[in-house]
């Protein structure tokens, strides 16, 4: 496992090459974590989500934030006629307004991806694909594994996986480890290249704010390009300390490595005013390197309703209501 780790991202140079030796020196690393402020963060997040932006600002927040929403659709009732539709709205999500930006993925079930990736032949827009017996995880590794292959076989630009949040909260973080890497290896393509791999946390099982800290770190270290807060499918999914945590996890890890690492909060995000909120502490926390889809997503899609409704007011001084953006 030692080689495994010395492979990771941020491994050489960073002082970090030995973290995952074994389970004792990994367990070690996690909990010699500083501990989270509970009541400090709490109260950096509600500070953060006090801020305004106006005019100008707030024209150039809507058209970022649409940028950055993974356009999800991830119900047992999708269709092949479903996903070409929700590739249509990312293409094209006012089709009044050419200048409307795109968004930047469209994320579907593994069997899906086969359909998005034509439906988005010609255009940037990524496919992303959740796997590893998403949400739950609840599966064995090698059906992990040929779940991950086949999105990837099929064109998926990224991965979206879901961590054991069993075998964390047990403390079998090795365990843990060693099923991202090897998720990221799942994640190769015949020409060498690689599919992008978004680690899902599923905050909202997680328990504490010192779990999320430590979740965070080991998927870093694991190879992850992106940390996820949640499925989308819990009662409790992204909420601002819990991604502001993450985000400065991510400067924590670049500060140490130089390897700079994604962030998606995921469930919950719906309104335009809610989108401000998490790209001010995005700027606030990171500053411009992240502020771009490459590098912070929006898991959401009723979002994206309200960001085009708020354009179109900003665009034409009326509201247009619902009935004026197309339903997912």
């Amino acid at each position: 496992m030692s080689t495994v780790a010395a492979n990771a991202p941020g491994a050489a140079g960073g002082g970090l090459s030995d973290v995952a030796a074994s389970e004792a020196s990994l367990r070690r690393f996690l909990h010699g974590l500083p501990g989270v402020d509970a009541v400090g963060l709490e109260a950096r997040a509600a500070t953060l989500g006090t801020r305004s932006i106006k005019t100008s600002a707030k024209a150039y927040a809507i058209d970022l934030a649409i940028s950055m929403i993974d356009l999800t659709t991830l119900e047992g009732a999708d269709t092949v006629g479903k996903v070409r539709a929700l590739c249509a709205k990312g293409r094209h999500p006012d089709p009044g307004d050419p200048g409307t930006p795109q968004v930047a993925a469209i994320c579907v079930y593994p069997d899906m991806v086969a359909t998005a990736k034509a439906a988005l032949a010609g255009t940037p827009i990524q496919v992303a694909s959740v796997a590893t017996a998403f949400p739950a995880g609840r599966a064995a590794l090698p059906v992990k594994l040929a779940d991950t292959a086949d999105a990837v076989a099929a064109g998926a630009d990224e991965i979206d996986m879901v961590i054991d949040r069993g075998a964390f909260l047990s403390g079998r973080y090795m365990d843990v480890f060693a099923e991202i890497v090897a998720v990221k290896q799942a994640c190769l393509r015949a020409d060498g290249t690689s599919a992008h791999l978004k680690v899902i946390f599923e905050t909202g099982e997680l328990q504490t704010y010192d779990n999320v800290r430590r979740a965070s770190w080991l998927a870093m270290l694991a190879g992850a390009d992106f940390i996820k807060t949640s499925t989308g499918k819990v009662a409790v999914n992204a909420t601002p300390p819990v991604t502001l945590l993450m985000l400065e996890a991510v400067r924590d890890f670049r500060a140490q490595t130089g390897v700079q690492i994604g962030v998606k909060p995921a469930g919950g995000i719906k309104t335009t005013k809610d989108a401000m909120k998490y790209l001010v502490m995005v700027n606030e926390t990171l500053g411009d390197d992240w502020l771009s889809g490459h590098w912070f997503r929006f898991g959401a899609s009723s979002l994206l309703n309200d960001l085009l409704m708020q354009r179109q007011k900003l665009t034409t001084g009326r509201y247009s209501g619902p009935d004026y953006v197309t339903v997912d």
